[in-house]
């Protein structure tokens, strides 16, 4: 039988991903030195782990080509959602956050405020919620540049300590959610893979507490 497979976000939430394995008393030695390769074996176990990023862990789950991902709600919000999300991992935490600069009042005046952002669709939806008419700038990169360029008014980004705001004269103005790592599933994988998959959940959910 082809093992099923399990999408991984690369980067910082690979190394909680494998801890939580571990502690649900999965062989993670592949994963743990992974050299060039992608697709690594879970010995003793009917899984394999697919090392991607985080958009892409989304697509090969959506697609079917990987029965369960590991991705940041962040990443979730941001892109269509085709899938299950079954279980709140717990690590990853941060927070999506509305910052602008320190002394500002984001809210003064009546003119369309002009929003910068990696994740226009949060952004976007957001302002929505609050029956506000904003104008989303798209961002790749460093998004602090954008007010202090003057491009934009108020940037919304993922804030973890808040040192990189504080270091470019930025200040949250309000939170606009909490993030952390989430399980998703794809929705036919639930029925062929049922029993294997929700194993899995239980024994990560034992391996949380």
């Amino acid at each position: 039988m082809e093992k099923i497979k399990i999408a991984i976000t690369k980067g910082r939430l690979l190394e909680n991903s494998i801890s939580l394995f571990e502690r649900a008393g999965y062989d993670c030695s592949e994963l743990r030195e992974p050299g060039r390769r992608l697709i690594l074996d879970i010995p003793g176990s009917p899984f394999s782990g697919v090392l991607a990023k985080a958009p892409d862990v989304i697509t090969y789950v959506e697609h079917g080509v990987c029965a369960l991902g590991i991705v940041g709600k962040d990443t979730i919000l941001e892109h269509s959602n085709d899938f299950y999300e079954v279980l709140d991992l717990g690590f990853g935490k941060c927070s999506f956050a509305l910052a602008a600069p320190k002394g500002s009042d984001f809210y003064a005046g009546s003119r369309t405020k002009r929003i910068a952002s990696k994740y226009p669709r949060i952004a976007h939806d957001y302002f929505l919620s609050k029956g506000m008419d904003v104008s989303v700038i798209k961002i790749e990169g460093s998004v602090e540049l954008a007010p202090l360029l003057g491009l934009s008014d108020a940037i919304v980004d993922i804030v973890e300590t808040g040192s990189t705001l504080r270091a470019n004269g930025l200040e949250v103005v309000e939170t606009v959610c909490s993030l952390s790592a989430r399980l998703i599933v794809n929705t036919a994988a639930m029925k062929l893979y049922r029993q294997e998959i929700l194993a899995f959940i239980d024994k990560c959910r034992g391996a949380m507490q």
